[in-house]
């Protein structure tokens, strides 16, 4: 989804903002073109008393081979555009019409295949999201499955660690249909915002606590998956300590959880996680930082980060208890910031990843 000498401009827009090749005034070229000519005929016709039915003659064949030329300049892009038109309509993307030409044809062209490209995408990310939500459902049902059938065959009792094997199985597989819930609820717009005045120093320390309970829990229970670390420490770092925000404290959770938990899983053993808040331009506006001390994210996967089932660059999350995640949690917290109408990208670091979120406060109008 380059600029450059022939960057695209928007549908419509005039090349240069004047359109100097329209089809309009190549239409009226064409009648004037003809009169000149015509007329041109007959005083020629006046002068060499050339018989004026031989003029008539003359005048036509011109005038046709003109109108030809032109309509020919004008029919042709058609064709070409019909031909692609058919190729999308039956499930190939990959052609494109020519972008040679400076006139309302041209803008034609350009929406024809801006219009392709974004089928094109479309298609690609419905592959897969399919391919990759079979991928993560396989996984913890075959999981469960197995534990079960072994547990019918008579081959493992359901004692405590049977039943403790199967559990996880069946978290993972509940988390993951969670987050595709609100993934889903998020895309189609039915998720109110409910934002009024906090606190953030005890809001963000109680999410920070309960990322830490969870955490330990699972590990307790080795049900393993998302942020089962207990060996990262969370850092909170609120400047001013009285420093108060006007947001969903509910959508604003979903964000900083999120990225709690990707933070943790690429952080090295007994690493630092750190989450900063500070005041933004606008009343009551909220500037968050998540930093962590891992290996960071290439500036080439700054925008991809975001997208759904993207896990990186990063083969494999370091320290233990990390499955690699599905690859939603970013995908979350970007449309929910997106609700709010505030911005969330990877910044600048000296050591490991830091995202940046920009929540607008009081100024937002939702959108």
């Amino acid at each position: 989804m380059s600029d450059g000498p022939a960057a695209r401009r928007s549908p419509g827009e005039p090349w240069g903002g004047v359109r100097p090749f329209s089809i309009k005034t190549k239409l009226g070229a064409l009648v004037v073109i003809a009169v000149l000519i015509t007329t041109g005929l007959m005083m020629i016709a006046m002068r060499t008393e050339t018989e004026l039915r031989f003029i008539t003659v003359f005048s036509m064949v011109a005038t046709l081979l003109i109108t030809q030329f032109v309509a020919h300049s004008l029919t042709a892009p058609l064709g070409e555009m019909n031909t692609v038109a058919r190729s999308i309509s039956h499930g190939d993307y990959t052609r494109r019409v020519s972008e040679n030409r400076r006139d309302e044809l041209g803008d034609l062209a350009q929406t024809i295949n801006a219009m392709a490209d974004e089928l094109e995408t479309q298609d690609r990310q419905r592959k897969e999201l399919v391919a990759n939500v079979s991928h993560e459902l396989r996984t913890p049902i075959a999981g469960l499955r197995a534990v079960l059938e072994n547990v019918v065959d008579g081959i493992a009792e359901p004692d405590t660690e049977t039943m403790r094997t199967a559990l996880k199985q069946t978290e993972r597989l509940g988390r993951l249909v969670e987050t595709l819930l609100d993934l889903s609820r998020l895309d189609n717009g039915v998720v109110p915002l409910r934002k009024r005045r906090f606190e953030v120093w005890p809001y963000l320390s109680g999410v920070l606590k309960e990322a830490n309970m969870v955490a330990s829990a699972r590990a307790t229970m080795g049900s393993g998956g998302s942020h089962t670390r207990t060996d990262v420490h969370l850092h909170l770092d609120v400047s001013p300590p009285e420093l108060t925000a006007h947001a969903d404290p509910e959508r604003i959770h979903q964000v900083v959880a999120n990225l709690i938990d990707n933070a943790v899983k690429h952080s090295p053993p007994h690493g630092r996680v750190t989450v900063k808040a500070r005041r933004g331009p606008q009343p009551e506006s909220l500037e968050l930082e998540v930093l962590d001390e891992g290996p960071g994210i290439p500036r080439s996967e700054w925008r991809r980060v975001f997208e759904r089932f993207n896990r990186g660059a990063v083969r494999r999350p370091h320290g233990p208890g990390s499955d690699g995640g599905t690859g939603l949690g970013l995908a979350i917290a970007r449309w929910a910031v997106d609700l709010h109408g505030g911005r969330i990208g990877v910044a600048e670091s000296e050591r490991g990843c830091r995202i940046l979120v920009t929540l607008p406060g009081l100024t937002s109008v939702p959108g």
